[in-house]
């Protein structure tokens, strides 16, 4: 019976091995370009984008004169009484008549105290906002991307870990087995083995779990099925050129929440240029072309026609000077003035809020550099260590619980190169997005 279960439990580890073989390689640069072409928000904010751009197309219309034209028939049928100075009186019924006018009119304004210009340029820089707040979404989408990715491949490596754990544990189970069987071991040796052994077996089960969590975080970040399946890659590569200068250089350039709250400022200058300009007259000139023609069958009164006909082209110039509006101008600058002031001030503080996140990421990725470097060293001591308790105990000069804690030693070392490696990642990531370089 125990030879067909673990003939079964065999089998069921070849076919989960040619499984993940056969699912395909994901590497960071595919995920980040599969969420900058698919991630919703992306999407969504590309669209915003799309409409502002049409907006700015049509801006010329701005300098153009607005043609209309307009048509009209009527019919009449009037019954009509008068009565005359001189005692004379008329009446009568069934008056019919029709009248048709048409006409076109011309209207082109030709000064607004430059507001059509104010606006042109301002419907410019909103496409401009757009594409800033485009690369601001994908440069947050991007950053969540790779920490989200290089997560899994930090669990990949705890599962590597756990698994090296298994076979030390393993190899106790054995060698304690062994102790036991010609009378030179305790079964509580043995016992403690298994334990250790299960619990590893345990936690490699969450393990996987958690690395089946993370790739379905990462497929929402991408928008791909719940069911997509691939593998990571193994290590985790680090930039180890960044500058602390360079940074704070490139940032106020580069950064995309810098280069909002800058357009702002931007758009917000334009606005009041509009609103001053409604304190200017306007000029217009003005033309149209008329024609209209009335017809009656029946007339009561001799002198009354009854054909008369209309047309004609007329032309001018207008003029709106604007006096006073209950003061509406005057408050409209003054709240132009005021959101100048408060994009002004935001601007400042994303300035300061950047420097300030810059200086501690830094701080914390050189911090992480030399942890991870220490870390490292200590993972050969551990492994040196494990080894030489491992013969110690074959030669039998040594207990179980030196062992094991050399194995806790090493365990604990994997910990922490592991969490030492993503954390450096992390802070190199949150560094380049700061700088606004994490995306070319």
């Amino acid at each position: 019976m125990m030879k067909q279960l673990k003939t079964i439990i065999g089998l069921l580890f070849l076919l989960i091995s040619i499984k993940a073989q056969s699912q395909e390689m994901l590497t960071v640069e595919q995920a980040v370009a599969a969420a900058m072409q698919n991630n919703y928000e992306i999407v969504l904010l590309k669209n915003d984008s799309t409409l502002a751009a049409l907006n700015n197309s049509y801006a010329y219309v701005a300098f153009l004169p607005r043609l209309n034209a307009s048509s009209g028939l009527i019919f009449n049928n009037n019954n009509t009484k008068q009565k005359l100075a001189d005692g004379t009186q008329r009446k009568q019924a069934g008056l019919k008549s029709n009248n048709i006018s048409a006409s076109v009119n011309l209207n082109w304004t030709i000064f607004d105290g430059f507001k059509m210009f104010a606006t042109r340029d301002k419907l410019a820089e909103i496409v401009r906002l757009g594409e800033l707040n485009i690369k601001n979404q994908i440069v947050n989408t991007v950053s969540d991307v790779v920490k989200n990715y290089y997560n899994i491949v930090r669990q990949k490596q705890q599962l590597i870990a756990i698994q090296e754990q298994m076979r030390l544990n393993e190899e106790r189970v054995t060698q304690a087995e062994k102790k036991l069987s010609v009378g030179l071991g305790a079964k509580p040796e043995l016992l403690q083995a298994k334990v250790d052994l299960n619990a590893q077996k345990a936690a490699r089960l969450k393990q996987l779990t958690l690395i089946e969590q993370l790739k379905e975080q990462l497929n929402q970040l991408m928008v791909m099925a719940r069911e997509t399946r691939y593998e990571v890659s193994d290590s985790i590569p680090f930039k180890n050129d960044l500058l602390v200068t360079d940074i704070l250089a490139a940032a106020e350039q580069n950064s995309p929440e810098l280069l909002v709250a800058k357009q702002n400022i931007n758009i917000a200058n334009l606005t009041l240029k509009e609103r001053k300009a409604e304190r200017y007259p306007t000029v217009s000139l003005n033309s149209a072309f008329n024609f209209s023609k009335t017809e009656n069958q029946l007339v009561i009164n001799n002198f009354t026609p009854l054909l008369n006909q209309n047309r004609g082209f007329n032309y001018g110039i207008s003029t709106a000077i604007p006096i006073f509006n209950n003061y509406n101008v005057k408050r409209q600058i003054q709240a132009a003035q005021l959101d100048i002031s408060y994009q002004s001030t935001i601007y400042d503080y994303q300035k300061w809020k950047m420097n300030i996140a810059i200086s501690n990421a830094f701080k914390d990725y050189e911090l992480q550099k030399k942890t991870l470097q220490l870390e490292q060293e200590n993972i050969v001591l551990a492994k040196e260590n494990v080894y030489i308790a491992s013969e110690r105990l074959r030669l039998g000069v040594t207990s179980y619980l030196e062992l094991r804690e050399t194995q806790k030693s090493l365990e604990d070392a994997y910990n922490r190169l592991i969490a030492a490696r993503y954390d450096t990642k992390l802070a190199e990531t949150e560094l380049l997005r700061l700088k606004g370089d994490l995306v070319k």
